[in-house]
């Protein structure tokens, strides 16, 4: 079930919801708008011959208060909040309709675990001809809260709890290669 506003707001006045800092004006009736921060991650294209899975990535890493991502880039980049889900709640990450009408493609593999804490790293790709130009503080995607029938078994304890900033892959030390 997806969750409400009242709900929302709710769970957050009680505190089993975090989402901080937040203004009412990010409360949608049925998400949470999140802002742009500061800090970016750029592949460092000048160390690297190929991405590899096995191997780990090499970043740029950038704070500044606007960026301009150019024609077919992408970029990492983070939210401004810090979140807490409870372990019986998940939420998609999604780009802002008014956003993504200008050809800038938002995603976080689209989903944050039950249990996930810290900031959301946001996957920025400009399928535009031309350069965007974003400004920290900005609306930038929301979140969209869905209520599990059950608490989860194992909540989110993965390799990215607890970041605070725009964090690259950890593809590297997955198990599985």
């Amino acid at each position: 079930m997806i969750l409400s506003d009242t709900t929302l707001r709710k769970m957050l006045q009680s505190g089993e919801l975090l989402v901080e800092p937040i203004t009412p004006e990010q409360i949608q009736p049925a998400s949470i708008d999140l802002r742009l921060s500061d800090h970016f991650l750029k592949v460092n294209e000048n160390t690297l011959e190929v991405i590899r899975l096995d191997t780990e990535m090499q970043y740029e890493e950038l704070h500044q208060r606007e960026i301009v991502i150019p024609p077919h880039s992408f970029l990492l980049a983070t939210t401004r909040e810090y979140i807490r889900l409870p372990n019986d709640l998940t939420a998609f990450v999604e780009g802002r309709s008014s956003i993504g009408r200008i050809g800038l493609f938002i995603q976080n593999a689209g989903w944050v675990d039950p249990g996930f804490e810290g900031t959301i790293t946001l996957e920025l790709y400009n399928a535009n001809r031309l350069p965007i130009r974003l400004q920290e503080g900005r609306r930038i995607c929301q979140l969209v809260f869905a209520r599990m029938d059950q608490v989860a078994d194992r909540p989110y304890q993965g390799k990215y709890q607890f970041q605070q900033r725009a964090t690259g892959s950890r593809i590297a030390q997955e198990g599985d290669r």
